[in-house]
């Protein structure tokens, strides 16, 4: 029986995760809530084949360390990141065996981001429910309406300058939008297109379950 824990709840809730990738007769998927220092050593008593790594705590507890992965990695564990905490990870430890997926990764891993804050959001500890904006998700909605020629590089900038200055609890698309110097009609051009934009931490976590799942077909 291939055992897989996966850490998530935030940017992908559990039942979506499910749908991508769930527990058969020859597969057991065990998911669980964000990451923390301490966790990967309880859950090596489960004894698992591969462990990916989705979301993780930045200031609410301490984070998981790059040891407590190496360490898992040296026991024969396949460790995957991708999307938030497991991003980060990725992008500092894939030279020593951590696989990294998707947008966010590639955005740290290549140094065009190089701070936790980008990643990180307020959270109901409750339901995990996401209380706030990363700031990785405004740049690549921002990103993607200067490409649409629905605001210029400046006015990408300036959004980008405001959200970067705000304290991640606080950060958000309308306090971004009030602060800015654009007009109205603009705002609300750019307020339709982030309404129609993919919330990018959750494409990478689908991206890495489906990898997983590729991966483990092409075993079977």
């Amino acid at each position: 029986m291939l055992r897989i824990i996966v850490y998530t709840g935030l940017s992908l809730p559990f039942d979506e995760a499910k749908e991508i990738l769930d527990s058969t007769e020859d597969v057991e998927v065990i998911y669980k809530r964000p990451i923390q220092r301490g966790d990967l050593g309880q859950a090596m008593k489960e004894r698992p084949d591969i462990i990916a790594i989705i979301d993780g705590v930045f200031h609410q507890s301490s984070a998981v360390g790059h040891k407590e992965i190496l360490n898992v990695m040296k026991s024969g564990v396949k460790v995957y990141g991708a999307s938030s905490m497991g991003a980060l990870r990725a992008s500092e430890l894939d030279t020593l065996g951590m696989v990294g997926v998707g947008y966010v990764y590639t955005q740290y891993a290549t140094g065009e981001v190089d701070s936790d804050d980008d990643v990180a959001v307020m959270l109901d500890s409750a339901t995990l429910e996401a209380l706030s904006i990363p700031l990785i998700n405004m740049k690549y909605v921002f990103t993607n309406a200067a490409d649409e020629n629905i605001i210029t590089e400046d006015e990408r900038d300036e959004l980008l300058k405001i959200a970067k200055k705000t304290f991640y609890p606080k950060r958000n698309y309308s306090q971004t939008l009030s602060e800015s110097e654009l007009d109205d009609d603009k705002k609300s051009e750019l307020i339709d297109f982030i309404r129609t934009s993919p919330d990018i931490k959750k494409e990478d976590a689908k991206d890495l379950l489906k990898v997983i799942k590729k991966e483990i077909d092409e075993t079977n």
